[in-house]
């Protein structure tokens, strides 16, 4: 998903001066996509960094602070849950009765973020016995800076504001934005120049007065706003951190829907990929699948309408190739120039096909997932296409400025050797032959059931692949061996110890022992950081705790290894990692982020915040809930509507109930007990059986 200058190094602006991207980590953040606001823990929106309200890459709002004559205003309670809802309570501790040392004036902020503004209302209530004269300010501005300005750290100019009726107007090329009290509040007086509203107020003791400002703009979004969310779950659990960070994370995801032509999807994430990603996308509705089949069909069909039909090198597009991000205009990156529809990933085509495939298994509609099917086998010729020449799925950047690195490890030092040596493209990476394996082999099955014809010689080279794969990237070690990263140009192993081997389990792509190998490693200290998988194992040379692939720990890489693990019947080591991002998630307000440090839970009490990090992330968000359905063992057979499950699997994240899964249309309850018995519950009437397996093999 992301760009390799999200990295948090200094770029150089044309000018000479260096400039940083502005950190993120310790914002407030609130979505309601296409919205998105940033502001302080203090809920003031402050110039300067990345602080505003934006709206398809653009900021409309870049200052927003309250503040009284006469006295300072002290923050007493900052609430940061749910995903555009906040609230702030300050106390103005100079003002009303100062004969007694409680404070007697108070205020109460609470903003709500919608996708067709944002609305802040400001309660003012007085306990001193006398009235209180209030003079209130709210100073506001805008830069109407393009979002990859605002990342890169470069410097902007605010615009000069225009009166407007009871409040303030700013218009640019992007189009216009709008700050106004509420009709039937008390008028302010309009000061354009200061950029300034203020307020006049006699505050009767017990009496709230209320202001309330809206804010609205003319810049269209690139994609309209896919709420309500089409999913109904909730958690029940014996650690309030699990409800804390599925319900966050469910929340998020909601404030993360667009639609694009009555199709909703997920944006993949805050602020700088608040869009369509095809990878991100398609992974965060993977993991959903379970609660909701309907956001992964509508997420496909956006892709779909989008599917690459020709050659163009400028946007690496391809015939039948799924897209890597779709923006308004061109991404100026500054060393990265990328064209609004681009096409620089290796692993999304096959990815179309395997969440189509897991959509059927979750009883998807059979017509809506014909109707995808041509589509996918599309995707499949792709696949067998690029795989002409090598055998394997490749990738290399033809335009020098476009994504060095094509899968979801993207930065420009992801894929590196065992000494430090950064492999040369054409790259094939391990986890993306998986992918291909597991759409092939799973993609004829689907074309079979329903009827459609199949693609000549898929099943064939899926067969070789998987031949091949088990000798070309596997590293001989006096440990046992692992499997390599990637081949690099020349067909060599990148021989590092990395989370990749995570995406492999559960595809087919492996053999028995090479799968106890990979569940083995995964569970060892040098990866598994107590608070997560990191993406490289701390035994290698270029390992750094804070290095964007290179040591950090990404909930949805973590999740992704349990669902492999799990799938593999390694339930234990499945757990551990599951409960390292539980533990992980109470020191980010149980709002998992983009990514954070790889520090050792032996070692510190909480991880390091990656400080570039967004937050919200949809896979991230995603994540406890993946978890969840991962560690219930949970299988679907949707032509005999049957649920299987193990009797047992872990108790590692204790007692847990997951409410409002669905086969099809048909919901149902899983439920692990703190020894980690599974059951499953359904409600009066259901038409679905639930059997347990006897083994899970």
């Amino acid at each position: 998903m992301t760009e390799a200058t999200h990295d948090i190094a200094p770029t150089t602006t044309p000018a000479g001066a260096p400039s940083l991207q502005p950190l993120l980590h310790d914002l407030a953040s609130c979505v309601a996509a296409p919205g998105v606001l940033l502001g302080s823990p203090d809920g003031q929106l402050r110039r300067g960094g990345v602080s505003g309200w934006y709206v398809a890459d653009t900021r409309l709002l870049d200052r927003w602070e309250v503040s009284v004559a006469g006295s300072d205003l002290d923050l007493v309670r900052a609430e940061n849950r749910g995903a555009a809802r906040h609230a702030f309570t300050y106390l103005a501790r100079s003002l009303g009765d100062l004969s007694i040392a409680d404070p007697t004036v108070r205020i109460d902020r609470v903003r709500v973020l919608a996708a067709d503004g944002l609305r802040e209302e400001l309660t003012f209530l007085s306990t001193a016995p006398d009235p209180v004269a209030v003079v209130l300010h709210v100073d506001l501005g805008t830069d109407l800076a393009a979002m990859p300005h605002v990342k890169q750290g470069r410097a902007t100019e605010p615009l000069a504001a225009t009166a407007a009726g009871s409040g303030l107007a700013w218009e640019g090329p992007e189009g216009s934005v709008r700050v106004a009290a509420e009709d039937g509040d008390a008028r302010p007086d309009v000061d354009a120049g200061a950029g300034r509203l203020t307020w006049h107020l006699e505050l009767e003791r017990g009496v709230p007065q209320v202001v309330s400002l809206r804010a609205t703009t003319s810049v269209p979004g690139l994609f309209g706003s896919g709420r309500p969310a089409p999913w109904s779950a909730d958690v029940d659990a014996h650690d309030v951190r699990l409800v804390r960070v599925v319900r966050q994370g469910l929340d998020d995801l909601a404030g993360l829907l667009l639609d694009d032509d009555g199709d909703a999807f997920l944006a993949a994430g805050s602020p700088w990929f608040l869009t369509l990603f095809g990878r991100d996308s398609l992974w965060a509705a993977r993991m959903l699948l379970p609660l909701d089949t309907g956001l992964a069909l509508s997420t496909l069909r956006v892709l779909a309408r989008r599917q690459g039909r020709v050659d163009d090198p400028a946007t690496e597009e391809q015939p039948g190739k799924i897209l890597h991000e779709v923006r308004g205009q061109v991404l100026d990156l500054g060393e990265q120039r990328l064209p609004p529809l681009y096409y620089g990933t290796v692993d999304a085509t096959p990815l179309f096909v395997c969440v189509l495939a897991d959509a059927l298994a979750w009883g998807a509609d059979r017509d809506e997932v014909r109707a995808l099917v041509p589509a996918a086998r599309a995707c499949l010729e792709w696949v067998l296409a690029q795989a002409a020449g090598s055998g394997w799925l490749t990738y290399v950047d033809h335009t020098g400025e476009g994504l060095s690195n094509q899968g979801w490890k993207d930065s420009h030092d992801s894929i590196q050797f065992a000494d430090g040596r950064l492999a040369e493209a054409p790259i094939s990476l391990s986890e993306v032959q998986a992918y291909a394996h597991e759409a092939a082999v799973r993609g004829a099955a689907l074309l079979a059931d329903l009827g459609a014809d199949p693609v000549p010689g898929l099943e064939e080279w899926a067969a070789d692949l998987r031949d091949r794969f088990g000798t070309d990237f596997w590293v001989d070690a006096a440990d046992g061996g692992h499997v390599a990263v990637a081949l690099d140009r020349d067909g060599a192993r990148v021989d590092s110890v990395a989370s990749n081997m995570g995406h492999l389990l559960g595809t087919g792509v492996l053999g028995a022992d090479a799968t106890a190998r990979v569940a083995d490693l995964l569970a060892d200290p040098s990866l598994d950081a107590g608070f997560g998988l990191r993406t490289l194992s701390s035994r290698s040379p270029r390992f750094s705790t804070l290095s964007y692939h290179g040591g950090t720990v990404w909930p949805h890489d973590t999740a992704i290894a349990v669902r492999g693990l799990a799938a593999e019947g390694r339930y234990e080591e499945a757990g551990a990692l599951a409960a390292g991002l539980v533990r992980a998630s109470e020191f980010f307000d149980h709002r998992l982020p983009e990514l954070y440090g790889g520090d050792a839970a032996d070692d510190v009490a909480q991880p390091t915040a990656y400080p570039a990090a967004c937050r919200p992330q949809a896979w991230a968000a995603a994540a406890p809930v993946a978890c969840l359905v991962a560690l219930g063992g949970v299988r679907t057979d949707p032509a005999t509507r049957t649920l299987s499950h193990p009797a047992r699997t872990t108790g590692a994240l204790g007692g847990w109930t997951l409410r409002g899964l669905r086969l099809g249309p048909d919901a149902f309850d899983l439920s692990v007990d703190p020894d980690g018995r599974v059951s499953i519950t359904l409600p009066p009437g259901s038409p679905l059986v639930v059997e347990v397996r006897a083994a899970d093999a």
